[in-house]
């Protein structure tokens, strides 16, 4: 454990029980939101590899303008 989440949990440990309760679950639904992002995100590679060459291949035919985006 880091010294900074340490020094956070001592300063929770000292407030009233309800309170630590409501840092506890933002703390959880913080968590299960990143690990959902991730998920998602992970799961959607190929999807988004499949657009970003439909897009470079759309610039290469002139179909639409780059905007300066096909220097990347």
């Amino acid at each position: 454990m880091t010294q900074l989440l340490e020094q956070a949990l001592t300063e929770v440990k000292k407030l009233p029980e309800t309170e630590q309760d409501a840092i506890a679950t933002l703390i959880l639904e913080e968590l299960a939101d990143e690990r959902r992002w991730q998920e998602n995100f992970a799961r959607s590679q190929d999807q988004l590899a499949r657009l970003a060459a439909k897009v470079r291949e759309d610039i290469r035919a002139g179909r639409v303008k780059s905007g300066g985006f096909d220097q990347l």
